[in-house]
């Protein structure tokens, strides 16, 4: 098994915590935004702990692009990406999984490149394989898990 690096250690405790599900919804996205912005889409703040990408999405009501920076398990190379709708371990499925699950046609920023999608949810056998991975590699998603009663959404996103 890899060692883990003693600030990635302390981030996964961290980021388990009721605190950190307050606080983090209300800061994280706003910073990871302005960086990506101000970086012309070459960089992600919240990735340098875990791999994101810029999510755009049209709104499950408006049809408006809604555009959210997100935490992803990047699979074979970054050709395509399981996103995790955690939501910090709230109650309530983040806003970016219904409009996902009503517009299936996305773009992501991949490490600066603007990639055409299309998610899909996760089910059955398929989804408890993803569930195993991502709590592999992330495994603070478990504590997340077990203090809601949701069944957390899995997405794959591929290239369109």
């Amino acid at each position: 098994m890899a060692r883990v690096a003693p600030g990635v250690k302390l981030m996964q405790k961290v980021s388990s915590t009721m605190l950190f599900a307050k606080i983090a919804p209300h800061f994280i996205p706003a910073m990871d935004k302005a960086v990506h912005k101000l970086t012309r889409g070459k960089v992600i703040l919240s990735a340098q702990m875990l791999p994101g990408v810029i999510l755009t999405a049209k709104g499950a009501r408006t049809g408006e692009p809604r555009t959210t920076p997100l935490a992803c398990m990047p699979e074979d190379g970054g050709t395509s990406w399981i996103l995790i709708g955690s939501n910090f371990g709230r109650p309530g499925h983040p806003a970016w999984t219904g409009n996902l699950l009503k517009h299936p046609d996305a773009d992501v920023s991949w490490q600066g490149k603007d990639i055409a999608v299309r998610a899909r949810l996760l089910a059955g056998e398929e989804r408890a394989a993803a569930w195993q991975a991502v709590l592999g590699f992330w495994p603070p998603y478990a504590t997340y898990q077990a203090r809601i009663e949701r069944e957390i959404r899995l997405f794959r996103l591929e290239r369109r």
